[in-house]
């Protein structure tokens, strides 16, 4: 079969799912679960880590502070609870940004792989879910957004680099991003934001622009920390489950790394109203 249409039917059918999911929350819950599982198998398998405690704790965390949350909303202890997971998720995260600037190799001794697939890998699938109920109630118009801002962002960004990127973003770590690819991408995903509010009658045309530059920069920010762990393990994609497109850590990098800092600001929103 023609690389191209391979490459197309398999993204299809992944965003096929994604979208059809969001017409349940159950179905939500179980597929991004199922998601998650895929990915941390495909990421321990990069960090070179053989244990069954990162499986365990995913499915503590998914459960406990997703599925949990949305039957106990009202629980105070479980929000504050949710809270110190955001925190720490975004101290961790923000280390790996260090080291994305600072560092030759991103360290992987055996208890910082533990905390990396805790809080960088599980956490990110645990605000994911939250984000979808963000109001309390499900509102899957928030999750599909932002992964609509980050689709778009990732194809112009390719494709503005593509056809005028001159400056390097990160030769060492992704030779073909250029920083004129990014600046293309947090464009159009800006323009998309207005749409994305018209059309889902969710935030404002405002808060859609802040969602659409912290999704853009935080998620090539993600894609970057994937690709160095890549490069670590000396592997061109995260695994084969995608024919066309490599594995699924490789279609969820930038929203796994996004999605703490999206609910952050969704938080900080309704805080302020």
């Amino acid at each position: 079969m023609n690389e191209t249409l391979t490459r197309a039917l398999s993204g299809f059918l992944y965003v096929s799912l994604l979208v059809a999911s969001l017409l349940n929350q159950h179905a939500f819950i179980v597929l991004f679960f199922v998601f998650g599982i895929i990915c941390l198998v495909e990421f321990c398998k990069l960090i070179q880590l053989k244990s069954v405690a990162p499986y365990i704790i995913f499915t503590i965390l998914y459960f406990v502070f997703g599925y949990w949350q949305l039957v106990m909303r009202s629980d105070k202890g479980l929000d504050e609870a949710t809270q110190i997971l955001q925190v720490l998720t975004i101290f961790v995260q923000l280390i790996l940004i260090k080291d994305l600037f600072s560092e030759k190799k991103i360290p992987l001794f055996s208890s910082k792989r533990f905390i990396i697939t805790t809080f960088y890998l599980s956490s990110g699938f645990v605000f994911l879910l939250l984000i979808a109920n963000h109001n309390g109630s499900f509102t899957p118009e928030y999750i599909l957004g932002s992964f609509i801002l980050v689709w778009i962002n990732d194809t112009f960004a390719y494709l503005v680099g593509k056809n005028f990127g001159k400056q390097k973003l990160f030769p060492s770590i992704s030779p073909k991003k250029t920083v004129e690819g990014f600046l293309g991408g947090l464009f159009f995903a800006s323009i998309a934001s207005y749409f994305i509010h018209i059309f889902t009658e969710t935030l404002t045309f405002t808060n859609w622009l802040i969602l659409s530059i912290i999704i853009s920069v935080f998620g090539t920010l993600g894609d970057l920390i994937e690709s160095k762990f890549k490069r670590q393990a000396n592997v061109k994609d995260s695994g084969v489950i995608m024919p066309g497109h490599g594995g699924l850590m490789d279609r969820f990098d930038s929203m796994i790394f996004a999605a703490p800092f999206i609910y952050l600001f969704l938080r900080i929103l309704k805080y302020v109203s």
